[in-house]
């Protein structure tokens, strides 16, 4: 997994203009790369990107929809401060045990709350006890027909002037001629948030497409 569209000479030298990627991330990407579906792990520099929103939101609450093998959230988490908490919302044990090992090595477990389940009812219990408006920010990588949903619950989850992420806005370049149910989704997504007065938005052309939506 890379950004779309660059040659691979242009890719390669982006990615040695970068700082020198963690130890943890640096394994745990590797380790994933084993993994029969590596390609849900962000790139390198979607983990930088992510690494620096979180501090120029000043980030203490983080939420995550969508863990796989942690590298999104390990990246966050060696980003936030020491008080800085995360909760990662996934519903497979077999990756999130790889997640949970890289965490504890970077010895930032600590700041990770992983829950077990349906995202959606992990959210929905947090709206029920009242944590609406309390996170900075929230990233939302997981399966792409209920994206909508989750972006509706993470916009109520989040802050005035936090931010809202949504990974796969291109869906490498399938949103283009929308054909299975996936991709229909996200394109639908797409428009929408792009028309929503209660964000003000861009599409990064970063990875595989980002959705940056701050909520006003």
């Amino acid at each position: 997994m890379k950004t779309l569209g660059l040659s691979p000479e242009l890719y390669n030298y982006m990615l040695s203009c970068c700082p020198e990627e963690h130890r943890a991330l640096a394994d745990l990407r590797a380790e994933t790369a084993k993994q029969p579906y590596a390609l849900m792990q962000i790139p390198l520099e979607q983990g930088s990107l992510l690494g620096v929103l979180a501090q120029l939101t000043n980030a203490k609450r983080y939420l995550e929809v969508g863990v796989f093998t942690g590298y999104s959230s390990l990246a966050m988490a060696l980003a936030m401060p020491n008080d800085g908490r995360i909760v990662a919302c996934d519903v497979s044990e077999e990756y999130t045990n790889i997640a949970r090992k890289y965490w504890e090595r970077a010895g930032v477990a600590y700041k990770v709350d992983l829950r077990l389940g349906p995202a959606l009812k992990t959210l929905d219990a947090m709206l029920a006890k009242g944590e609406a408006g309390t996170f900075d920010m929230a990233f939302i990588d997981a399966d792409k027909v209920n994206q909508d949903v989750y972006y509706e619950r993470c916009l109520q989850l989040v802050r005035r002037g936090g931010l809202v992420l949504i990974d796969n806005a291109f869906f490498h370049g399938a949103v283009l001629d929308p054909q299975d149910e996936d991709v229909k989704a996200i394109d639908a997504l797409n428009k929408k948030v792009s028309r929503d007065s209660r964000v003000r938005m861009c599409t990064a052309s970063v990875a595989d497409g980002l959705i940056m939506a701050v909520k006003h």
